[in-house]
Protein backbone atom coordinates (compact mmCIF):
# COMPACT_ATOMS: atom_id res chain seq x y z
CA UNK A 1 0.00 0.00 0.00
CA UNK A 2 1.16 3.66 -0.89
CA UNK A 3 -0.10 6.08 1.34
CA UNK A 4 -0.20 9.76 0.29
CA UNK A 5 -0.09 11.84 3.11
CA UNK A 6 -0.60 15.67 3.67
CA UNK A 7 2.37 16.96 6.03
CA UNK A 8 0.87 19.94 6.82
CA UNK A 9 1.78 23.82 6.07
CA UNK A 10 4.88 23.74 8.15
CA UNK A 11 4.77 23.28 11.75
CA UNK A 12 5.73 19.30 12.75
CA UNK A 13 2.60 19.36 15.20
CA UNK A 14 0.26 20.25 12.54
CA UNK A 15 -0.03 17.25 10.60
CA UNK A 16 -2.31 14.13 11.33
CA UNK A 17 -3.02 12.03 13.86
CA UNK A 18 -3.34 9.37 10.93
CA UNK A 19 -0.42 10.81 8.95
CA UNK A 20 2.37 10.79 12.42
CA UNK A 21 1.02 6.96 12.71
CA UNK A 22 2.20 6.29 8.96
CA UNK A 23 5.50 8.29 8.96
CA UNK A 24 5.96 6.18 11.71
CA UNK A 25 5.54 2.81 10.12
CA UNK A 26 6.71 3.72 6.92
CA UNK A 27 9.56 1.20 5.55
CA UNK A 28 9.92 4.03 2.71
CA UNK A 29 9.25 7.74 2.82
CA UNK A 30 9.10 9.77 -0.33
CA UNK A 31 9.38 13.39 0.63
CA UNK A 32 8.81 17.15 -1.24
CA UNK A 33 12.26 18.16 0.54
CA UNK A 34 11.78 21.94 -0.36
CA UNK A 35 8.78 22.03 0.90
CA UNK A 36 8.31 19.27 3.59
CA UNK A 37 9.57 20.07 7.61
CA UNK A 38 12.31 18.06 7.99
CA UNK A 39 11.37 17.70 11.97
CA UNK A 40 8.85 15.78 10.05
CA UNK A 41 11.20 12.70 9.61
CA UNK A 42 12.43 12.58 12.55
CA UNK A 43 9.00 10.28 12.87
CA UNK A 44 10.22 7.29 10.97
CA UNK A 45 11.72 4.30 12.35
CA UNK A 46 15.13 3.26 12.37
CA UNK A 47 16.27 1.57 9.17
CA UNK A 48 12.74 3.48 6.97
CA UNK A 49 14.33 4.56 3.38
CA UNK A 50 13.98 8.30 2.68
CA UNK A 51 13.80 9.55 -0.83
CA UNK A 52 14.03 13.70 -1.31
CA UNK A 53 11.04 13.91 -4.48
CA UNK A 54 12.58 17.57 -4.83
CA UNK A 55 15.85 15.84 -7.02
CA UNK A 56 13.38 13.13 -8.99
CA UNK A 57 11.12 12.94 -12.12
CA UNK A 58 7.89 11.56 -11.46
CA UNK A 59 8.79 8.36 -13.24
CA UNK A 60 11.82 7.65 -10.33
CA UNK A 61 9.30 8.80 -7.63
CA UNK A 62 7.03 5.98 -9.59
CA UNK A 63 9.70 3.51 -9.59
CA UNK A 64 10.69 3.77 -5.97
CA UNK A 65 7.22 3.53 -4.69
CA UNK A 66 6.25 0.07 -7.40
CA UNK A 67 9.44 -1.38 -5.76
CA UNK A 68 8.36 -1.14 -2.56
CA UNK A 69 5.05 -2.62 -3.24
CA UNK A 70 6.20 -5.73 -5.08
CA UNK A 71 8.79 -5.97 -1.97
CA UNK A 72 6.00 -5.60 0.57
CA UNK A 73 6.79 -2.30 2.38
CA UNK A 74 4.54 -0.11 3.47
CA UNK A 75 5.46 2.71 1.74
CA UNK A 76 4.32 7.04 2.44
CA UNK A 77 4.45 9.71 -0.40
CA UNK A 78 4.62 12.82 2.19
CA UNK A 79 3.41 16.35 0.02
CA UNK A 80 3.60 19.17 1.77
CA UNK A 81 0.16 21.09 2.80
CA UNK A 82 -3.06 18.82 1.75
CA UNK A 83 -2.27 16.63 -1.38
CA UNK A 84 -5.27 17.84 -3.56
CA UNK A 85 -4.11 21.31 -3.37
CA UNK A 86 -1.11 21.91 -6.37
CA UNK A 87 0.44 18.37 -4.91
CA UNK A 88 0.47 16.71 -8.30
CA UNK A 89 -0.71 13.73 -7.15
CA UNK A 90 -3.29 13.00 -9.84
CA UNK A 91 -0.57 11.77 -12.48
CA UNK A 92 1.00 9.60 -9.69
CA UNK A 93 -2.57 8.06 -9.03
CA UNK A 94 -3.17 7.49 -12.54
CA UNK A 95 0.17 5.64 -12.79
CA UNK A 96 -0.53 3.79 -9.53
CA UNK A 97 -3.81 2.71 -11.43
CA UNK A 98 -2.16 1.18 -14.43
CA UNK A 99 0.13 -0.52 -12.14
CA UNK A 100 -1.67 -1.68 -10.13
CA UNK A 101 -0.69 -0.59 -6.99
CA UNK A 102 -3.00 0.28 -4.19
CA UNK A 103 -3.20 3.86 -2.27
CA UNK A 104 -5.10 6.06 -0.13
CA UNK A 105 -4.78 9.56 0.73
CA UNK A 106 -4.45 11.10 4.37
CA UNK A 107 -5.80 14.56 4.28
CA UNK A 108 -3.31 17.52 5.82
CA UNK A 109 -3.56 21.09 6.53
CA UNK A 110 -3.40 23.47 3.92
CA UNK A 111 -0.98 26.59 3.42
CA UNK A 112 -4.15 28.76 2.81
CA UNK A 113 -5.37 27.61 6.50
CA UNK A 114 -2.13 28.41 8.01
CA UNK A 115 -1.74 31.81 6.26
CA UNK A 116 -5.31 32.80 7.90
CA UNK A 117 -3.89 31.43 11.17
CA UNK A 118 -0.81 33.69 10.94
CA UNK A 119 -3.08 36.51 9.64
CA UNK A 120 -5.90 36.15 12.63
CA UNK A 121 -8.24 36.18 10.05
CA UNK A 122 -11.65 34.68 8.91
CA UNK A 123 -11.41 34.25 4.96
CA UNK A 124 -15.85 34.47 4.71
CA UNK A 125 -16.79 37.35 6.72
CA UNK A 126 -20.64 38.25 6.61
CA UNK A 127 -21.52 40.88 4.35
CA UNK A 128 -17.92 41.30 2.72
CA UNK A 129 -16.88 37.85 1.66
CA UNK A 130 -18.54 34.46 1.35
CA UNK A 131 -16.18 32.96 -1.37
CA UNK A 132 -12.51 32.09 -1.59
CA UNK A 133 -10.76 31.85 -4.90
CA UNK A 134 -7.43 29.38 -4.55
CA UNK A 135 -5.64 29.79 -7.85
CA UNK A 136 -2.65 31.02 -9.03
CA UNK A 137 -0.76 33.59 -11.64
CA UNK A 138 0.31 32.10 -15.05
CA UNK A 139 4.02 32.11 -15.16
CA UNK A 140 6.13 29.37 -16.84
CA UNK A 141 3.13 27.22 -16.90
CA UNK A 142 -0.64 28.30 -18.11
CA UNK A 143 -3.53 28.66 -16.63
CA UNK A 144 -6.46 26.63 -18.30
CA UNK A 145 -8.30 29.05 -20.45
CA UNK A 146 -10.87 31.14 -18.58
CA UNK A 147 -9.34 30.94 -15.23
CA UNK A 148 -7.10 34.36 -15.63
CA UNK A 149 -6.72 36.44 -12.52
CA UNK A 150 -9.04 39.09 -14.03
CA UNK A 151 -11.74 36.77 -14.79
CA UNK A 152 -11.79 35.59 -10.81
CA UNK A 153 -11.15 39.61 -9.81
CA UNK A 154 -14.57 40.63 -11.12
CA UNK A 155 -16.62 38.59 -8.00
CA UNK A 156 -14.48 40.38 -5.61
CA UNK A 157 -14.31 37.60 -3.46
CA UNK A 158 -11.31 36.67 -1.23
CA UNK A 159 -8.04 35.48 -3.53
CA UNK A 160 -5.97 33.41 -2.10
CA UNK A 161 -2.99 32.91 -4.51
CA UNK A 162 -0.41 29.64 -4.42
CA UNK A 163 2.86 29.54 -6.21
CA UNK A 164 2.88 33.01 -7.62
CA UNK A 165 5.67 35.52 -5.28
CA UNK A 166 7.46 35.58 -7.86
CA UNK A 167 5.03 37.20 -10.27
CA UNK A 168 3.31 40.19 -8.17
CA UNK A 169 3.99 42.78 -10.75
CA UNK A 170 1.88 40.71 -13.06
CA UNK A 171 -0.65 39.43 -10.36
CA UNK A 172 -1.43 43.21 -9.53
CA UNK A 173 -1.59 44.45 -12.89
CA UNK A 174 -4.51 41.33 -13.79
CA UNK A 175 -6.63 41.87 -10.49
CA UNK A 176 -6.53 45.79 -10.97
CA UNK A 177 -7.83 45.27 -14.61
CA UNK A 178 -10.36 42.85 -13.45
CA UNK A 179 -11.54 45.44 -10.87
CA UNK A 180 -10.39 44.66 -7.42
CA UNK A 181 -8.79 48.17 -6.25
CA UNK A 182 -5.00 48.94 -6.05
CA UNK A 183 -6.12 50.12 -2.35
CA UNK A 184 -7.65 46.48 -1.13
CA UNK A 185 -5.79 45.27 1.87
CA UNK A 186 -3.39 42.78 1.08
CA UNK A 187 -0.58 40.62 2.48
CA UNK A 188 1.88 38.03 2.28
CA UNK A 189 2.55 35.36 4.11
CA UNK A 190 5.77 33.65 4.34
CA UNK A 191 6.37 30.09 5.62
CA UNK A 192 3.17 29.89 7.98
CA UNK A 193 3.65 28.20 10.97
CA UNK A 194 7.58 27.58 10.27
CA UNK A 195 9.48 29.43 12.99
CA UNK A 196 10.89 32.07 10.34
CA UNK A 197 7.14 32.69 9.76
CA UNK A 198 6.81 36.23 8.32
CA UNK A 199 3.69 38.03 7.29
CA UNK A 200 3.99 41.26 6.13
CA UNK A 201 0.76 43.04 5.22
CA UNK A 202 0.21 45.74 2.26
CA UNK A 203 -2.59 46.62 -0.53
CA UNK A 204 -2.91 44.91 -3.91
CA UNK A 205 -0.94 48.20 -5.25
CA UNK A 206 2.34 47.27 -3.17
CA UNK A 207 2.65 43.80 -3.69
CA UNK A 208 5.56 43.42 -5.35
CA UNK A 209 7.39 46.48 -3.58
CA UNK A 210 6.54 45.03 -0.48
CA UNK A 211 8.04 41.67 -1.23
CA UNK A 212 10.91 43.14 -2.73
CA UNK A 213 11.58 45.36 0.35
CA UNK A 214 11.50 42.43 2.45
CA UNK A 215 13.32 39.73 -0.03
CA UNK A 216 10.74 37.16 -0.35
CA UNK A 217 10.62 35.57 -3.52
CA UNK A 218 8.52 31.93 -3.09
CA UNK A 219 7.25 30.30 -0.29
CA UNK A 220 4.96 32.38 0.45
CA UNK A 221 0.94 32.88 -0.03
CA UNK A 222 -0.79 36.00 -1.01
CA UNK A 223 -3.88 37.27 -0.04
CA UNK A 224 -5.90 39.80 -1.25
CA UNK A 225 -9.33 40.61 -0.02
CA UNK A 226 -11.38 43.03 2.44
CA UNK A 227 -11.75 40.30 4.60
CA UNK A 228 -8.45 41.77 5.66
CA UNK A 229 -9.70 44.82 6.82
CA UNK A 230 -11.49 45.81 9.80
CA UNK A 231 -14.96 46.05 9.06
CA UNK A 232 -17.69 43.07 8.72
CA UNK A 233 -21.43 42.48 9.61
CA UNK A 234 -21.72 40.27 12.81
CA UNK A 235 -22.79 36.73 11.58
CA UNK A 236 -26.31 35.39 12.18
CA UNK A 237 -25.27 32.44 13.73
CA UNK A 238 -25.22 33.36 17.16
CA UNK A 239 -27.81 36.77 16.83
CA UNK A 240 -29.92 36.14 19.92
CA UNK A 241 -32.79 37.54 17.72
CA UNK A 242 -32.38 34.97 14.95
CA UNK A 243 -33.87 31.76 15.39
CA UNK A 244 -32.52 28.50 14.38
CA UNK A 245 -33.31 24.63 14.64
CA UNK A 246 -31.66 24.20 18.02
CA UNK A 247 -32.55 28.03 19.70
CA UNK A 248 -35.72 30.20 19.91
CA UNK A 249 -35.16 33.96 18.72
CA UNK A 250 -34.71 36.24 22.30
CA UNK A 251 -35.53 40.09 22.11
Amino acid sequence: MVHIVGAGCGAADLITLRGKRLLEEADVIVYAGSLVNPDLLGYAKPGCEKYDSAKMTLEEIVAVLAEAEHAGKAAVRLHSGDPSLYGAIGEQMREFDRLGIPYDITPGVSAFAGAAVALKTEYTLPGVSQSVVITRAAGRTPVPEGEELRSFAAHRATMVLFLSTGLLDAVTEELTAGGIPADTPAAIVYKASWPDEQVLRCTLGTLAQTAREHGITKTALIVVGDVLGESFERSKLYDPSFATQFREARP
